[in-house]
């Protein structure tokens, strides 16, 4: 009998969130579990977020995966009585397994524990395509299932597949044409991405969006990348790499263009004296983009660091809520996948976006000589209403003269 029943509900995220999605239960109901461990995942339109216990106690599932909460909405129970001084084991995760063969406790060593239990990350994939952690092939320390692992069982699981979306089931069906196979899987829709597709549709509707384009030879910055990585990865532990050239470059431009780093509120400007600059960066889940504050105070290696710290933290799904919002302008990269040339739209309530895209050796006509340069397109979406041609031409060229001159970024020139 339990000696009192413990209430878990969603609790305020941040000013603009209202209600969230349940990703994932990493513990089943009727386990057993420790103050503090991870029972599983919930995502709002923002980030994914973890749910821990509150208590110990025995887990008593409200809402499946899938279901949307509004804050204050009951997710689960947890059920208070002699299990309760149970403590999370100390593991490389705090997610515990439970098998048919035994229950796995905190007192269990090493070697069992571990051997056959998804990491995390595995035990989420794993839940979501309904395979037996017991048919996958741990490779990780003392065989404990990883993230690929579990993307290799997943790739080699049956086709035929039952997914529970919204409101009704789908089932996928092999049909052979010509001696081959052809299948459809619906798949719902995470809240990321359903907001992602709602604030593209409202900025392309709101905004009076145009682009301006330029290229810029990227010699100078690739010779001087060439010349000084070594020795700036031994002093300050990272790479030299093109992001920031492009951060320092576009913070230098946007305080001597204040209405590219401006934004409209109501019938008010609102100008910036700092460059707080998005990065866009891809991530399983979508595109997500933290903020760089304050690069125009920051040097080459500052600028590294953050952005090192802020993609690995948006890859692990970690960043917070702060660490998205209040940018005033962001940088996009298409070049990392190909992309020659395209339109980037604004990420409101900012007025402009750049993108950059991938370098192409072109002949080029230079003091009347042709040459072969790497050259990349760069790409300048604004907002009209606020910026005028003037200035966001202006502004593309000033970058394009801070990376072909890549000194005048060292002396502030």
């Amino acid at each position: 009998m339990a000696d009192s029943i413990f209430e878990m509900k969603v609790k305020p995220l941040g000013e603009s969130i209202a209600e969230v999605v349940i990703g994932s239960w990493v513990k089943n109901d009727g386990d057993t579990v420790a103050m503090d461990e991870v029972l599983g995942e919930i995502e709002s339109d923002k980030a994914t977020f973890e749910i821990t216990a509150e208590v110990a106690g025995v887990l008593r599932i409200v809402a499946k995966a899938g279901d949307t909460l509004k804050i204050g909405d009951l997710m689960c129970k947890i059920e208070v009585g002699a299990n309760a001084g149970a403590t999370a084991p100390k593991t490389e995760t705090k997610a515990e397994v439970k098998t048919e063969t035994k229950e796995v406790s905190a007192t269990s060593d090493k070697d069992s524990y571990a051997k056959g239990v998804p990491s995390t990350a595995a035990a989420k994939i794993l839940s979501e395509k309904e395979i037996d952690p017991k048919t996958v092939n741990g490779t990780g320390v003392d065989g404990r299932i990883t993230k690929e692992d579990a993307l290799k069982a997943e790739k080699i699981a049956t086709t035929e597949v039952v997914k529970e979306t919204s409101k009704e089931t789908v089932k996928e069906v092999p049909a052979t044409v010509n001696g081959g196979l052809r299948t459809q899987k619906r798949e719902r829709m995470t809240t990321m991405r359903k907001t992602i597709a709602r604030r593209l549709v409202a900025v392309k509707n709101e905004t009076a969006m145009l682009t301006t384009f330029n290229e810029v030879n990227m010699k100078p910055v690739m010779e001087m990348r060439t010349k000084y990585k070594d020795k700036f990865k031994e002093k300050h532990g990272v790479g030299l790499g093109f992001m920031s050239f492009f951060t320092a470059a576009c913070a230098a431009a946007l305080l001597e263009f204040p209405m590219v780093n401006a934004q409209i509120d109501g019938e008010e400007f609102v100008l910036n004296d700092f460059a707080d600059i998005s990065v866009a960066v891809s991530t399983e889940k979508g595109l997500v983009v933290p903020v760089i504050r304050n690069a125009e105070q920051m040097s080459f290696a500052q600028i590294e660091k953050e952005i090192v710290r802020l993609a690995t933290r948006a890859r692990e799904g970690k960043l917070t809520i702060p660490e998205m919002t209040g940018g005033t302008f962001t940088i996009t990269n298409g070049g990392i996948f190909g992309s020659m040339m395209s339109t980037p739209i604004i990420n409101a309530p900012q007025s402009a976006i750049l993108g950059m895209h991938n370098i192409v050796e072109r002949p080029m006509a230079v003091n009347g000589e042709v040459k072969i340069l790497p050259m990349m397109y760069l790409a300048l979406s604004y907002d009209h209403r606020i910026i005028d041609g003037k200035d966001s031409v202006s502004f593309l060229v000033r970058v394009k003269q801070l990376l072909e001159e890549p000194e005048r970024l060292l002396l502030g020139m």
